[in-house]
């Protein structure tokens, strides 16, 4: 409806964007927010946090909003205020970066033949429990004045909002600490706050954050030492985190110990706020299943049986009397099916052979059902009929693609990565062990005769545009 407005309306509407942003005014119904509790998958729907909450806001608020989220990231990322191992929601970066660096040292660490212990950290509340004054305190230490500070002070103060369960309304309630949800400034704001959590990390150990899902891994031969340091390290994050206003959940917090020794060893005993933290042969991360050996084979089961289940929709729709035509189909299995195994098949490709073809079947039956074919139809004439290239073809080109945008962003933390010589020579003589992520592009980009392309970096003014 905005955007169709004539050009007479958006120009007063400009005009109210700007009295708002001098007089320093903030609509009272601009602080309003409708709350619709979505309920979460294999919840219990009688348990309050098992629900989601959606927040309605004006949508006048969220075009003025991405105005000034677009002035705010601007001026952050040109003044490097915010940490390059923090990913969430930035220009050019995305969850890939953090499972990237998360499969780059396991794989560097395995290689070396060291253990390699990571915690997976879980904020309770991260949005509700973030500390208002914080966030005005952080613009102010970024030698940030004028409107745009005074203009997010009177964006967060006097917040209400209403829970709405079918037609019924409830009364309202203040919001009195937090950043508003479904706000477009929200995940900025949240940023900006919590960015200084990697900054208590010592050297030795490495830390990665997307949002609020922040990991902390280290590497080494000896188990008491990587537990000191560990634990050194969590000590720093949990007096910061209540400095700050954060609150991390002793029960989800966990921990993996990677590694390929075959004799026994005791995992390390790391304690958060008093409480052990419980260390597990798997855990999902921002959408993959990492296991302790880094097989992927848990992962590859659970995308498998995804995959399985969405391929009942292709077969209701794939009747010959009254089914769907071909291009649709495909469309649908692009988007429901082969998405899932796009995502993040360039850090889980790199599981053997053997076990990449587990998901094959599932690639193979969705394309005969598209295009109709005989179970007897020859797989390479069904890769040429649809236009569907084999799945590790698909997972060489997504991961070329990904290799190439990080080379393109100069500020990525993994813009300049090389291996040290004498990992490479360890590289060459180890060929059991499976090479880290940039090691396999170069093996991949020698093989096509494309190691000669060099990529110009881009700077952000060019990336933003």
């Amino acid at each position: 409806m905005i955007q169709n407005l004539t050009s007479v309306s958006q120009a007063n509407l400009l005009r109210l964007y700007n009295r708002i942003w001098n007089e320093h005014y903030f609509p009272t119904l601009w602080q309003q927010a409708v709350i619709i509790p979505l309920l979460k998958a294999g919840k219990d729907p009688t348990n309050p946090s098992s629900y989601r909450p959606i927040a309605l806001t004006s949508c006048l608020c969220k075009l003025l909003e991405k105005m000034i989220n677009r002035r705010l990231v601007y001026f952050l990322e040109t003044n490097n205020f915010l940490h390059r191992c923090q990913s969430g929601f930035r220009i050019d970066r995305s969850t890939l970066d953090n499972l990237l660096a998360l499969e780059t040292d396991i794989r560097l660490a395995f290689l070396q033949r060291k253990h390699l212990v990571a915690i997976f950290f879980d904020i309770e509340k991260a949005y509700d429990r973030t500390w208002r004054y914080g966030i005005l305190k952080d613009l102010h230490d970024f030698n940030l004045r004028g409107n745009l500070p005074i203009f997010i002070q009177n964006f967060l103060k006097l917040r209400r909002f209403q829970v709405r369960v079918g037609s019924e309304l409830s009364d309202f309630f203040i919001q009195e600490e937090g950043v508003p949800q479904g706000s477009v400034l929200s995940v900025t704001l949240f940023s900006i706050k919590i960015n200084g959590i990697l900054n208590q990390l010592p050297f030795t150990v490495k830390g990665f954050l997307y949002v609020d899902d922040l990991y902390v891994s280290c590497a080494g031969e000896d188990m008491s030492v990587i537990q000191r340091q560990v634990q050194t390290a969590i000590n720093n994050i949990q007096n910061w985190s209540v400095k700050n206003g954060f609150t991390f959940s002793t029960t989800k917090t966990a921990g993996v110990h990677f590694c390929r020794k075959r004799k026994l060893h005791l995992d390390p005993e790391i304690q958060l706020d008093g409480h052990k933290i419980p260390f597990v042969n798997e855990i999902r991360f921002l959408g993959i299943v990492f296991d302790k050996k880094l097989t992927f084979l848990p992962h590859i089961k659970t995308l498998r049986k995804r995959c399985e289940r969405a391929l009942n929709i292709l077969r209701v729709l794939s009747s010959t009397s009254w089914g769907a035509d071909q291009p649709s189909m495909m469309r649908i299995y692009r988007s429901t099916i082969l998405s899932k195994m796009d995502y993040g098949c360039m850090i889980y490709g790199s599981a053997r052979k053997s076990v990449l073809q587990k998901l094959d079947p599932v690639h193979h039956t969705a394309l005969r059902l598209c295009s109709g074919a005989f179970r007897t139809s020859p797989i390479q004439s069904l890769y040429v009929y649809c236009c569907e290239p084999a799945l590790d073809v698909r997972r060489q080109m997504l991961s070329l693609h990904y290799f190439f945008r990080i080379a393109s962003n100069s500020l990525h933390p993994y813009h300049n990565f090389q291996l040290r010589p004498s990992l490479l020579r360890l590289q060459n003589a180890r060929k059991t062990f499976i090479p880290p992520f940039f090691s396999r592009m170069q093996a991949i980009l020698v093989e096509l005769n494309l190691n000669h392309i060099s990529v110009t970096p881009q700077h952000f003014s060019t990336m933003e545009s």
